[in-house]
């Protein structure tokens, strides 16, 4: 593979682009949720996850108020500013104020065309524009490690 390793991020999340949405599951073509995204990228760039994923729920910590899929992100992927925007990079939604943060995302292209790959509950894997509702509930942006 060549390019960076968020143009490889960029391009293998395109692929997985109408894989159906299914809670739990990772498998391009046959469906994905947001982490199953996240993971399936993953698995490409590196081979083998980082960790165990155990079974969730699709209100993931919101019973407990723990920022679950944060500390996780944290542990695989690299945090970077907020602010310092490029293609590839893993986004961290939090879907209501006060709630836990709990979908994720790729940024596909950056700049006025703006936009992101995620699989969205009730569509698929889709790329959608990053409208000023969805950039309002980013709440932490990360980079894939160059190399695990």
């Amino acid at each position: 593979m060549s390019g960076t390793v968020g143009q490889k991020a960029v391009a293998e999340a395109r692929r997985w682009i109408g894989t159906p949405y299914v809670h739990q599951a990772s498998c391009r073509g046959g469906g994905a949720d947001c982490l199953g995204l996240i993971r399936g990228v993953w698995r490409h760039l590196y081979g083998a996850e980082p960790e165990m994923v155990p079974a969730y729920t699709q209100d993931w910590s919101e019973a407990h108020g723990t920022e679950a899929l944060w500390a996780a992100a944290r542990r695989c992927l690299c945090s970077k500013p907020i602010t310092d925007h490029q293609p590839g990079d893993v986004l961290l939604f939090r879907m209501k104020c006060g709630a836990v943060a709990k979908h994720l995302a790729i940024a596909g292209e950056v700049g006025p065309r703006a936009s992101f790959i995620h699989a969205y509950s009730g569509h698929a894997v889709v790329e959608s524009p990053m409208s000023t509702p969805w950039q309002r509930r980013i709440v932490a942006r990360f980079a894939f490690p160059d190399h695990v």
